[in-house]
């Protein structure tokens, strides 16, 4: 019997095992996880070969760069395994950006124990979510604030100016350069670029500053 068809064993009681694919692009954040894991009964580990066939995937990262979501996105495109994600820091917008690729649960690595891991695994597998109280509670506003923006009689906030817009504006407004506002919300600083020079050229304005003058004089910041 093969290593894979051993592992592939039912539990006693005939519960099966969640079969978990492990991706991490530094070695120490994937041998973290792994050593975790490996030591539950509940959780059949897949080889690098053998990823296809996973109910879970597991992203293992410091920060949500385009690189990450580029990973999230293939994933979201097979129907075959829910994906979880274990980050050190989410910062301003990327909840929404890694939930619009598919993530359907998020633990922070300082909680990543055994057993919140395990919790995580067999949430996913379960078809169920899972999110730490403080980012549930961002994903709620959110919510919230594109409910508001559906009655503005103005058709302003959200429909002129999107989330991810309005947060790299808000941080131009409090005198954050390119640089910076790239590590505040973990996108590039083309990101970041490409998205200011869209919001000057779509609303027709000069320049960052008369962008953030518009959107201070609208209630979008």
């Amino acid at each position: 019997m093969s290593r894979t068809q051993e592992k592939s064993k039912s539990l006693p009681g005939g519960r099966d095992r969640v079969s978990v694919a492990v991706y991490a692009a530094d070695p120490v954040l994937r041998v973290g996880v792994v050593h975790q894991l490996r030591q539950r009964p509940e959780v059949e580990l897949l080889d690098d070969a053998d990823t296809e066939r996973a109910q879970v995937s597991l992203v293992v990262v410091d920060t949500v760069a385009d690189d990450v979501a580029a990973l999230l996105d293939r994933l979201r495109l097979s129907t075959a395994t829910r994906t979880g994600l274990v980050v050190g820091t989410l910062g301003s917008g990327a909840l929404q950006r890694v939930i619009e690729c598919g993530v359907a649960a998020v633990l922070r690595r300082s909680d990543a124990d055994q057993d919140q891991l395990l919790r995580l695994v067999t949430a996913l597998a379960r078809g169920e979510g899972m999110l730490p109280g403080d980012l549930l509670g961002k994903l709620l506003t959110h919510v919230s604030g594109l409910q508001r923006s559906a009655l503005d009689p103005r058709g302003l906030s959200l429909s002129t100016l999107t989330t991810r817009e309005a947060d790299m504006l808000r941080l131009v407004s409090e005198g954050l350069d390119t640089a910076e506002i790239a590590r505040k919300t973990s996108y590039s600083e083309r990101t970041v670029k490409n998205v200011l020079h869209e919001i000057t050229t779509r609303l027709q304005l000069r320049n960052r500053a008369h962008a953030v003058g518009y959107a201070l004089r609208n209630g979008l910041i």
